[in-house]
């Protein structure tokens, strides 16, 4: 088995269990090549020789793991998402069992479901067209505010810090956002809109129900609030009904649509996978890329199967998952 390992030294709190994992995962006779990534990296270069190897492990933060995923898109290796940053949302969301060694197994047993990731484009302040993946979400207004806000603490306070980057700011601008979702138009006036390719936050929490990332959409999410504390209320709604189907969500209003464009009535910071891109935006576009990457899947993520089967690289210990 040959495995390429992408991981970036920034994330997180700069934990060893990459390396505990990268234990586990080789056995006799494998080659497993470790590639550390700089501060200015560029995902498609750290990704340019993945197909000669049979696995890329991408370990980092939710937007160091999907720059790579999205470098990955349509090409036939399989990845795995190791999370080493501070929030790891998307690797929750796919749901596989996050010990080092629970995902060196499923590596190891090679089970792939294809997930959906998104597509950003937008005008800089130069005029010039960006384009970026994502695979958590992306958004404007009061959204990335707050990450822009929690940067500074971010190292030391972990999560905490977007809790208090919020509690400075209790009354956020509301903005007027133009909303197009595969060619209907709709107005709608809130603090901030995002666009999800999986919305299920801390506490396994779904800001919307049934937002997968396998079912070739992307979910429009506008708060619809002026009161950044009216946000306790759908937060205390998802801890007693975590799908958001029985009481549902109240002050947030989505859609969901392949083909997306939103413009907003004054210029907004944009953050996409909670990075926050330089100066501000009227408008971008979003669409979602179906199947775009396969990634490693076990029994527990809600992308896999009860049965893990045989082990496509062998020599993999036998582990009792929990039946759903």
């Amino acid at each position: 088995m040959r495995t390429l390992v992408i991981h970036n030294p920034k994330s997180g709190f700069g934990s060893d269990a990459i390396f505990q994992f990268e234990r586990a995962l080789a056995h006799p006779g494998d080659e497993c090549v470790m590639r550390v990534l700089a501060g200015d990296f560029d995902a498609t270069d750290a990704c340019a020789d993945a197909e000669e190897f049979d696995m890329v492990v991408v370990s980092g933060g939710d937007g160091t793991v999907s720059s790579l995923l999205y470098a990955l898109r349509g090409r036939e290796v399989p990845a795995c998402v190791f999370p080493s940053g501070t929030a790891n949302l998307l690797c929750a969301n796919i749901g596989n069992a996050p010990e080092p060694s629970a995902l060196a197994r499923a590596c190891r047993i090679g089970k792939t479901a294809a997930i959906d990731l998104g597509e950003l484009s937008w005008r800089d302040e130069t005029g010039a067209t960006r384009t970026r993946g994502f695979g958590l979400m992306s958004g404007t207004g009061f959204d990335a505010q707050l990450m822009q806000a929690a940067l500074p603490n971010k190292a030391v306070m972990g999560q905490a810090a977007y809790f208090a980057a919020a509690l400075a700011n209790p009354r956020p601008s509301v903005e007027r956002f133009t909303i197009t979702v595969d060619g209907t138009t709709v107005e709608r006036e809130g603090i901030t809109c995002l666009v999800a390719n999986n919305a299920t936050i801390q506490g396994d929490i779904q800001i919307v129900p049934d937002c997968r990332m396998d079912d070739g959409m992307l979910n429009v999410i506008v708060v619809e609030t002026e009161d950044a504390a009216q946000l306790l209320k759908p937060l205390a709604f998802g801890l007693v009904d975590r799908t958001g189907k029985a009481i549902g969500r109240p002050h947030i209003e989505s859609f969901a649509g392949s083909s997306i464009t939103v413009s907003s009535s004054s210029p907004v910071p944009l953050e996409i996978d909670g990075e926050v891109i330089p100066g501000e935006v009227t408008s971008f576009s979003a669409r979602a890329v179906s199947a775009a990457v396969r990634v490693v899947v076990d029994a527990m993520s809600p992308y896999g199967s009860a049965d893990d089967g045989s082990s496509r690289f062998g020599e993999s210990d036998v582990i009792a998952y929990p039946q759903a």
